[in-house]
């Protein structure tokens, strides 16, 4: 590494205000950002730890369950509430990295950092969740905006997420062996309003829904329903994992399984 500031504010406003000094940059669970720093890909002036700002803690409010920026993976996947009401969002977590990547990593940081391989954003697409700063509220669609990119301002810091409960959900993925990140990964959510599907992994631009499962799926919520809709290729990734072709066909095998397995 190199030499750079650190600090590490007990609250939200001193955090947004380090935040707010020259070339700062927020420290979550530091899953990426430390082999980041570590390649001197991000070379900051200053480290703002955000662990003890206290973002954390998981609740279930009326039709919602809101969980703290700052809550690890292992939290959210062993939570009652989250297993009961939304199940697939519990699983999903627990097949994030390994343990010890599960124990340090938040759901906050990775939405920041908006990976056009990690999981939580099909979870919040396909769940219509809204993301919660110090200073707005910014809706699923509006919060993913590209490879990287989120409407977060420099210096805006994830409080909260919400999610609406919905009557069932499934996440499935077919993961790369090494990184366990989603070479593509399928949410599935039934809804009173009909049905969401959110695609990670395969998009050039991160995460995006699938409209024709939607329609088929929310007619008849069914693996069979959507077993004659093909994904086309144009505008997936391909890499060397998987071809283009090849993560549009699994698009369609990983739906298939969510669908089956939602509860």
């Amino acid at each position: 590494m190199y030499d750079f500031a650190f600090q590490k504010p007990a609250s939200v406003a001193d955090a947004v205000k380090a935040l707010g000094t020259e070339d700062a940059k927020a420290l979550a669970g530091g899953q990426t950002f430390i082999p980041v720093l570590k390649q001197r890909l991000n070379k900051p002036a200053t480290v703002v730890d955000l662990g003890k700002v206290g973002l954390t803690g998981i609740t279930v409010a009326g039709d919602t369950i809101k969980i703290g920026a700052m809550t690890t993976h292992h939290a959210i996947s062993t939570n009652a509430d989250i297993k009961a009401k939304i199940p697939g969002l519990a699983d999903m977590a627990s097949w994030i990295g390994d343990i010890q990547v599960r124990h340090r990593g938040t759901m906050g940081g990775s939405l920041a950092n908006n990976d056009p391989s990690a999981c939580y954003p099909s979870a919040v697409l396909a769940l219509d969740a809204t993301i919660k700063t110090d200073r707005r509220t910014i809706s699923a669609k509006d919060f993913f905006q590209g490879m990287f990119t989120t409407a977060l301002e420099p210096n805006e810091i994830i409080t909260e997420i919400t999610f609406p409960i919905p009557e069932k959900s499934a996440y499935e993925k077919f993961r790369n062996p090494a990184s366990r990140y989603a070479v593509v990964g399928v949410f599935v959510a039934k809804t009173k309003a009909g049905v969401r599907v959110a695609i990670t992994g395969a998009g050039q631009g991160g995460v995006f829904r699938h409209d024709a499962f939607e329609k088929a799926l929310t007619a008849n919520f069914a693996p069979d329903a959507i077993a004659g809709i093909t994904t086309p290729a144009d505008g997936l990734n391909g890499d060397i994992h998987a071809s283009a072709p090849y993560r549009a066909h699994l698009i369609g095998v990983m739906a298939k399984r969510a669908v089956a397995a939602a509860k």
